[in-house]
């Protein structure tokens, strides 16, 4: 008897193992492939070892605007790809050892739940039963591809995240259906190595949910570098190695590379884990399709002793959420008082420059109805952000509440804001205002004194 079963290795699962494991729970986990989960075999991780190497291509490229010359700078796209394998293979490595040090016990097989009973809840794999009296699902999701007409006849023209990450040629032109987080990373990477990008987005901005007027700098960054946005444009179908769409007049236009990403989205992996004969809820869209497991905020589902974190509740499908969701539902397994909170989940763009944001955007506030106020600058008043990106942009955006002066939202554009949105995300969580805030003593010289700077030009 366990006490603790988990389906799915991934950033929920993982986290959520070495969490029980130190608390002293008996614990098992379950992955079908490798541990880490898509974040870091096939997302996270290896889109930002890729994304790295083009940032060293692209300093070499431009280190005259430092003073440093380089001869011919070229690079050796199998090795960027090898190097990418290399680091997922350690990680991976390292997940092993914590499991083995936490005491955990892996198993390597599809999990299923066969039933539940007064003596706990019983799963299958790899020919065994398994008794726990705690379950947690934790089983991710996979790219969301449309039935678009002409996609299965294109072969392996068509890639999602995980078959582009496999590619062993670059390619000299691709094809970008959606300008989201991961259309707008790989779009990134392919153009700074020099491949012809389009993006087409049925939106009429890239980066959906992020700050309007951040992605739009963004797209401008872009387009300068020569990716071609085709924005408010419906794919209508794939005729071999070109997408066919129409355009915001109604025009039909044609696009053609020697790959095409499928970028719109991902979908919850919840099919064939024998949730329906437990008698799990799902959540549902608009049109009443399950979109996701269904929890409350102490990551429980309806079925007693049964939770769920990450992708598989369809909520907020990143990494670091599926982490502290997997937090929260062993806190309450072990008796520990904790619940959920979305509103300090930051969200990054590892592009160059990097995009980061927390909480209300200029757009959420407004259609929330609450009265505000937005206060931001350049990127530039920040001495170590000048320093070091030459010619750079940047910018950084404050939400904050007109009444108690609360920060509502921070939104930035602009190397290294992935590293430094942390502290508005500090800020939120704990509710500071403005003027706590200004009494935060930052080290300089850091591009994170932006975040004070830009606190201090409120009026």
């Amino acid at each position: 008897m366990y006490d603790l079963a988990i389906i799915g290795g991934g950033p929920g699962g993982y986290v959520a193992a070495e969490r029980a494991g130190a608390a002293g729970l008996k614990t098992v986990i379950f992955e079908k492939k490798s541990l880490g989960g898509v974040c870091l075999n096939e997302g996270c991780i290896p889109t930002k070892t890729l994304l790295y190497s083009a940032k060293v291509y692209n300093y070499a490229v431009t280190g005259d605007h430092y003073g440093v010359y380089v001869k011919e700078p070229s690079f050796q796209y199998g090795e960027i790809v090898d190097r990418k394998d290399k680091v997922v293979k350690k990680l991976v490595g390292g997940i092993k050892a914590a499991m083995k040090g936490f005491k955990v016990e892996v198993v390597n097989a599809e999990a299923k739940v066969t039933g539940r009973s007064a003596e706990g809840i019983a799963i299958s794999a790899d020919g065994k039963e398994f008794l726990a009296r705690n379950l947690l699902l934790c089983t991710g999701s996979e790219a969301a591809v449309p039935p678009f007409p002409g996609l299965k006849e294109a072969g392996d023209v068509i890639v999602t995240n995980r078959e582009i990450l496999a590619l062993r040629e670059q390619p000299k032109e691709l094809v970008v259906i959606g300008g989201g987080v991961i259309g707008m990373e790989f779009a990134a990477f392919y153009n700074t190595l020099g491949t012809k990008v389009t993006v087409v987005e049925m939106l009429p901005k890239i980066l959906g949910p992020l700050d309007d007027e951040i992605s739009a700098m963004l797209q401008k960054v872009y387009a300068k570098r020569g990716v071609n946005f085709c924005l408010k444009c419906k794919v209508t179908g794939i005729e071999g190695n070109t997408v066919v769409y129409e355009d915001p007049e109604g025009k039909v236009c044609r696009v053609s590379g020697d790959k095409i990403l499928v970028s719109v989205g991902r979908r919850a992996n919840f099919k064939g884990l024998g949730l329906e004969e437990l008698g799990v809820e799902f959540a549902l869209n608009p049109a009443g399709r399950p979109v996701g497991v269904k929890v409350d905020s102490k990551m429980r589902t309806n079925i007693p002793n049964v939770y769920a974190a990450g992708d598989i509740t369809g909520f907020s499908m990143l990494a670091h959420t599926a982490s502290r969701e997997g937090e929260v539902a062993v806190n309450n397994i072990l008796g520990k008082e904790d619940h959920m909170r979305y509103e300090a989940i930051p969200g990054v763009v590892y592009t160059n420059p990097e995009v980061a944001g927390v909480g209300l955007t200029e757009e959420q506030a407004k259609a929330s109805g609450k009265d505000f106020t937005v206060v931001k600058l350049p990127m530039a008043y920040a001495g170590r952000f000048v320093a070091e990106n030459e010619g750079g942009e940047g910018i950084c955006k404050i939400i904050v509440g007109k009444k108690y002066h609360e920060v509502l939202g921070v939104h930035m554009l602009g190397n290294p804001c992935s590293e430094i949105i942390h502290s508005a995300c500090i800020a939120i969580e704990t509710e500071m205002t403005l003027e706590q805030l200004k009494e935060v003593v930052f080290p300089h010289p850091t591009v994170s004194e932006i975040i004070k700077e830009t606190a201090f030009t409120i009026k």
